[in-house]
């Protein structure tokens, strides 16, 4: 009894298994969920799926909430933009929320707007619901020297014709904060900013800084003004010390030119003495030889020694009553 059951045991382990591999392969709970919520796919297609490596609750899940919302799209929409790396549930979402907020977003541009890295379902979220941008704070210096301090907030909505290749957020911060700095720059002193804040808001939302990004600027409001340094000063002050630099170098320089000056002239000095010395060592061979010559006589040269004598008492004398004289100053 057992060896003949055994064969149709065999069978339909056999045929349970082949059943569960068909039924891995072939999403047939998936068809029946799409069958009934209304989308009509046929199961040779999400075979295709498979085929094509396309994940089918991927594409089904979106293609009935669209369905659901009214929109009309197909699966080869959606599997193209599933095989260009597009993430197929937010675009669907995105679609159903510019339908309920009535704004004029087909699938092509969402599909755009999602590949080119931005949030197609956020964008959206921000058109109808309009985002604030708090900008750092930005220092600004006035006419008179005074740097303020300013830190504004910028309500900006999303523009969806220029999400593809439009600017981001860092452009509107970096315009808003050239914007400010123009403004304030341009101001006679930094009281006239401290009593008309909102003249920064007014001047720099009318010079149109959401050209060619994102985002649509409503309103620029200052949220905090400070008073920073006072750079006039400090420029004056960092003026004047480069001043005395310069000055004490050029001073520097001439004294070393004196010096170097005087050390010539001690140099040159030094060289007479030495000519001078050598001279002097030649007097007594001069007088020695006018002596043998008869050139000079005896007495020449005793009346020679006198006055030479006398010149030099005359000169200690001199250097006597100098120095007394300066005693008695004292």
């Amino acid at each position: 009894m057992l060896e003949e059951l055994l064969p149709i045991i065999v069978l339909i382990v056999v045929a349970f298994v082949v059943i569960s591999i068909l039924l891995s392969f072939i999403p047939v709970g998936l068809w029946i969920t799409a069958y009934f919520s209304g989308v009509k796919i046929g199961i040779f297609s999400l075979i295709g799926m498979r085929l094509r490596r396309v994940q089918p609750r991927r594409i089904v899940a979106p293609l009935i909430k669209a369905t659901k919302a009214g929109l009309d799209l197909n699966t080869d929409k959606l599997e193209a933009h599933f095989l260009a790396g597009g993430d197929v549930n937010s675009v669907v979402d995105a679609l159903i929320a510019a339908q309920r907020a009535e704004i004029n977003l087909n699938f092509e541009r969402a599909a755009a707007i999602d590949l080119a890295g931005r949030q197609v379902l956020q964008a959206v979220q921000v058109s109808v619901n309009p985002k604030v941008i708090e900008t750092p704070k930005i220092a600004a210096v006035a006419k008179d020297g005074i740097e303020v301090m300013v830190r504004a907030r910028v309500t900006v909505r999303a523009n969806i014709e220029r999400l593809v290749g439009g600017a981001g957020e860092e452009t509107i911060i970096a315009r808003v904060g050239e914007g400010i700095v123009t403004t304030v720059g341009s101001s006679e002193n930094h009281k006239k900013v401290l009593e008309n804040p909102d003249l920064i808001s007014k001047t720099v939302l009318q010079k149109g800084l959401d050209a060619g990004t994102a985002y649509e600027i409503l309103s620029i409001d200052i949220a905090d003004v400070d008073i920073g340094r006072n750079i006039g000063a400090q420029l004056q002050m960092d003026q004047a010390d480069a001043d005395k630099r310069v000055a004490q170098a050029k001073a520097e320089e001439r004294r070393a030119m004196a010096v170097a000056k005087e050390q010539e002239m001690k140099a040159e000095v030094q060289e007479m003495r030495a000519k001078v010395i050598e001279a002097e060592a030649e007097v007594p061979k001069a007088l020695s030889k006018a002596l043998r010559d008869g050139n000079l006589g005896a007495m020449d040269y005793y009346n020679m020694k006198n006055v030479m004598s006398d010149t030099q008492m005359r000169e200690e004398i001199s250097k006597i009553n100098k120095d007394e004289t300066y005693k008695e100053d004292e």
